[in-house]
C-alpha cells in the first residue's frame, strides 16, 4: 500500500513509460511496478502505459494528472525557456477561401504569375496548395483551399493555420453557400477577413450588390463606415492586385505577428502524398522555429528525418523559417493532413510513434465479407433486398482528397444500403488494394490515380470493379445514383492498350512527339489517351499523330515502337505511360434509340 504523500500535479503524454512516470511522481520505479503487479499487470520499467492505466497508477501515489499530447508538451517546455526578446516578426499566412469557381486559384495565379487553374481537373481546386509572394521585400504566404461543398474539412484546416482570410466573391455571382461557410470558418478561427470582389471585368458584374450582401452578413465595407477591407479586383486583367497585397500587409502589421526562429520547429501538415521516386512527401507550414535539413520530427503516427526540403516553386532549401511552406522528404509513412509537425529527440519520437501505431492497429476494424458487386448491379440487388452494405476502397493522389472522400461517401448512405469505407490511402491502385477489395467484396474508387498494370490485370481476374474519377461532383453524383438504384450507364470506357514513353523529340511545326514502345493491347489513331506519370493522371485528351518510322498509321500493336503526338499537350517525359481507350455512348434505359 503506497505511503500517503502530498498531492503532486503532473502532466503525462500518451505512451508514457513506467520510468518517466516514476520521475514525474518522484517515487521509485519498483514501487510502481509492484503496484501494477498487485493489480495483475506484469510490466517492465521501459514499458509504455496507456493513458487510463497511467492515470489510475499516478492517482494511487497522490498524483493529480493532466493528459496532453506529446506536441503540446514540447510547446509548453519551449515556452518556459523562451523570452519575449527572442521573437521576431514573421510573414502573414493568408488563406484564400470562397465558393467554387469564384476565381480563388486564378487570383493566386495572377499574384504568382503562374497557371495552376488551367491544369486543375474540371477547373476546380481539389487539394490545398501553398505558395509565397514577395511584395517590396516582404513575404506573404498564401494557402489556396478548395471551394466545392465536399471539402469542408480542408477549408476548416486552412482557416486554423491562417492569420488572415481573403474571401473571394465573384462580382457576377454574389454570396453563395460555400462563401457563407468560409465566413463561419474564419470567424470560428478568430482571424480578420479581407474581401476580394473578383471578376469585375465581366459585363454582368455587380460589385455594389456583393457589398450589400456582405453587410447583411455582418461584414460592413470600410467605405460604408464598417471595418471590413473590400478590394475590387480582376484576376484575368490583373487589376487592383497591388491594392489587395497592400491591404494584406497592413492588416498583418496591425496583428504584430511574431515567432521565435531559434525554437525547435513546429508546424502543421497541409497535405501529404506518395511520390514514386521520392517516397512519402508532406507539404508543411512551419509556424514557429526553423526547420533544417537533418532535423528529426514527429507528425501524428509518423516520424522521420528531414532528408531534403523544397520551396513552393520546387527549389531545394536548407532551412525553413517561420511561416514558410515547404515540401519535406524523409518521412517513414504518409501523415494525416492537419497533423501537428514537431521537431523532437529521435529516441522519444520513435517511442511515441510506435505507441500510436500500435493503438491504431488495435483500433482497426475487421473486414466484412459479402457478395461481390458492381455499381451497375447495385439497384437490381437493392430491389431484391440482397444488399445491406456496400464496402468501398478509396485511393487518391493526395491525403486531403482521401480525408474528404472518407468523410463524404458514408454520408451518401441510404435507408436500404450503408456505404462502408474499409480502406483509404494515397497512391496508385496496387495489387494489395485489389486483393483487399476481392476479399471484402468491395468496389475501388480511384480519385486522380490509376491502377498499375499488374493491379488492373488482377482486378480483371478477380472481377473487382475499379471506378476512376478526377472531379469530385461527378463521383458523388455516380455514387448517389447507384445507391438509390438509378444508375444508368451513359458512357462506357473500353481499354485498348498502353505505351511506355522511351524518348521524346521536338518536330518543327508539330510539337513534342513521344517515342513509345507498346506494352500491351494496341494504340489507335482516333482514340482517346490518358497520360500517366507515377500512375497519376496528368492529362486526358486525344492522339494528334501516330507514326511508324515516317509513315502515318491507323494503329500500332503490342511489341512495336511508334511515335505518338498528343493533341494540345507537349509536356511528355521519358518513363510516362500513355493509356489508350475509347468511350462508347450507350443508350440509357427507357430512352429510344
Amino acid at each position: 500500500m503506497p505511503v500517503p504523500r502530498e498531492p503532486r500535479e503532473i502532466t503525462i503524454t500518451e505512451g508514457v513509460t513506467v520510468r518517466e512516470l516514476a520521475e514525474k511522481l518522484d517515487v521509485r520505479a519498483r514501487d510502481l511496478l509492484k503496484t501494477l503487479l498487485d493489480r495483475g499487470v506484469f510490466a517492465s520499467i521501459n514499458q509504455a502505459l496507456d493513458t487510463q492505466t497511467a492515470t489510475t497508477l499516478a492517482e494511487a501515489f497522490s498524483g493529480i494528472v493532466r493528459v496532453i499530447s506529446f506536441e503540446e508538451e514540447v510547446v509548453e517546455e519551449t515556452a518556459k525557456v523562451e523570452t519575449s526578446g527572442k521573437t521576431a516578426p514573421r510573414p502573414p499566412v493568408v488563406t484564400v477561401m470562397g465558393h467554387v469557381d469564384h476565381g480563388k486559384t486564378s487570383l493566386l495565379d495572377a499574384l504568382r504569375s503562374t497557371e495552376v487553374a488551367a491544369g486543375e481537373a474540371g477547373g476546380i481546386t481539389q487539394h490545398i496548395g501553398a505558395s509565397q509572394v514577395d511584395v517590396d521585400g516582404k513575404r506573404v504566404v498564401f494557402i489556396d483551399t478548395p471551394g466545392h461543398e465536399a471539402f469542408t474539412r480542408m477549408r476548416a484546416r486552412g482557416a486554423r493555420v491562417t492569420d488572415i482570410v481573403v474571401l473571394v466573391v465573384a462580382a457576377d455571382d454574389g454570396i453563395m453557400p460555400q462563401t457563407l461557410e468560409a465566413i463561419d470558418h474564419a470567424r470560428a478561427a478568430a482571424v480578420p477577413i479581407i474581401v476580394a470582389v473578383n471578376k469585375i471585368d465581366k459585363p454582368d458584374a455587380q460589385p455594389e450588390r456583393v457589398k450589400r450582401q456582405l453587410s447583411d452578413r455582418g461584414l460592413m465595407p470600410e467605405e460604408w463606415g464598417g471595418e471590413t477591407v473590400v478590394v475590387e479586383v480582376s484576376a484575368r486583367e490583373k487589376k487592383n492586385l497591388d491594392r489587395l497585397l497592400e491591404s494584406i500587409l497592413l492588416v498583418g502589421d496591425l496583428r504584430e505577428l511574431k515567432a521565435n526562429p531559434d525554437a525547435p520547429a513546429t508546424g502543421t501538415v497541409l497535405e501529404s502524398r506518395v511520390d514514386k521516386g521520392r517516397g512519402p512527401v508532406a507539404t508543411v507550414l512551419v509556424q514557429n522555429g526553423t526547420l533544417r535539413v537533418g532535423d528529426v520530427f514527429i507528425c501524428g503516427a509518423v516520424y522521420g528525418k528531414v532528408r531534403a526540403m523544397f520551396d513552393d516553386r520546387g527549389r531545394p532549401v536548407k532551412s525553413a523559417p517561420p511561416s514558410a511552406p515547404v515540401e519535406v522528404l524523409g518521412l517513414q509513412g504518409v501523415p494525416e493532413a492537419g497533423d501537428q509537425f514537431q521537431v523532437a529527440d529521435e529516441a522519444k519520437a520513435r517511442h511515441i510513434v510506435e505507441y500510436r501505431q500500435a493503438k491504431r492497429r488495435e483500433a482497426s476494424l475487421a473486414r466484412t465479407l459479402g457478395s461481390r458487386i458492381t455499381l451497375d448491379q447495385l439497384h437490381e440487388q437493392l430491389k431484391a433486398g440482397e444488399v445491406k452494405e456496400l464496402p468501398v476502397v478509396i485511393k487518391a493522389d493526395v491525403q486531403g482528397s482521401v480525408e474528404v472522400l472518407s468523410e463524404l461517401l458514408p454520408k451518401l448512405s441510404t435507408d436500404e444500403v450503408r456505404l462502408k469505407i474499409i480502406h483509404a490511402s494515397v497512391g496508385a491502385v496496387a495489387e494489395t488494394d485489389v486483393l483487399l477489395a476481392s476479399a471484402s467484396n468491395a468496389i475501388i474508387i480511384a480519385f486522380s490515380v490509376r491502377p498499375d498494370r499488374k493491379a488492373a490485370d488482377l482486378a480483371q481476374q478477380e472481377d473487382v470493379e475499379i471506378r476512376t474519377h478526377t472531379i469530385i461532383y461527378e463521383l458523388v453524383d455516380e455514387i448517389k445514383k447507384a445507391l438509390v438504384g438509378m444508375l444508368e450507364p451513359v458512357f462506357k470506357e473500353t481499354y485498348l492498350g498502353r505505351a511506355e514513353v522511351r524518348d521524346t523529340f521536338r518536330v518543327k511545326g508539330v510539337g513534342a512527339i513521344a517515342g513509345c514502345y507498346i506494352q500491351d493491347g494496341l494504340v489507335k489513331r482516333d482514340a482517346d489517351v490518358r497520360l500517366l506519370r507515377d500512375n497519376v493522371v496528368i492529362f486526358t485528351g486525344r492522339i494528334g499523330s501516330l507514326r511508324r518510322f515516317k509513315d502515318d498509321v491507323s494503329e500500332v500493336r503490342a511489341g512495336f515502337e511508334c511515335g505518338i503526338g498528343i493533341a494540345n499537350f507537349s509536356d511528355v517525359k521519358i518513363g510516362d505511360i500513355i493509356e489508350c481507350f475509347t468511350v462508347q455512348k450507350l443508350v440509357a434505359a427507357g430512352t429510344p434509340a
